[in-house]
């Protein structure tokens, strides 16, 4: 039998903290379920990308640091927002697996009480790897680019992602 891990994030981008959280999962099964949470959310500041965009984000990363495709799967869920049907209706999005890795005390609890094996991530760099702090980095015009693999810095750049982010903020800020 297949031992198959669950990794839970949005990606609001992918960055360096992501893909450690990745190679360390990786390496304790032997498939691991990349979920792309809140799939149905874009365009908002704390959310700017599409469920598409930041599919190919991790897509490229994961190319780029030679993780064998055949190790992982990268699925879409849209949020349920009941916390008591949140783990039924993400297995209908996936493939059935057995451990869950996760820091995040909800999605921690809710998949204890599922009975899920939860597993902790080790942080790498925690203060400096979050995607809100890459967020707020390209909003202020610092450095981000070293923050996230090569792959995703170019991607962003390519649909011009920081300006969408800009002008988001400044949407958000309006309305």
């Amino acid at each position: 039998m297949v031992k198959r891990g669950l990794y839970v994030g949005r990606f609001q981008p992918f960055h360096l903290g992501h893909l450690s959280a990745i190679d360390a999962a990786i390496k304790e099964v032997d498939e691991l379920v990349i979920v792309i949470g809140s799939a149905q959310y874009s365009h908002k500041a704390n959310n700017p990308f599409t469920a598409g965009e930041r599919l190919t984000m991790i897509r490229h990363a994961l190319e780029e640091a030679n993780v064998d495709y055949s190790k992982h799967w990268i699925v879409p869920v849209p949020d349920v927002h009941l916390h008591m049907l949140w783990v039924s209706a993400l297995e209908g999005y996936t493939p059935k697996f057995q451990v869950v890795f996760s820091n995040e005390p909800l999605t921690r609890r809710l998949f204890k009480e599922a009975g899920y094996v939860v597993k902790d991530i080790p942080f790498f760099e925690r203060q400096q790897y979050m995607s809100t702090v890459v967020r707020e980095k390209m909003l202020e015009g610092n450095s981000w680019t070293k923050l996230v693999p090569k792959a995703v810095a170019e991607f962003i750049t390519e649909i011009d992602g920081v300006n969408r982010l800009r002008d988001l903020a400044q949407t958000d800020r309006v309305c």
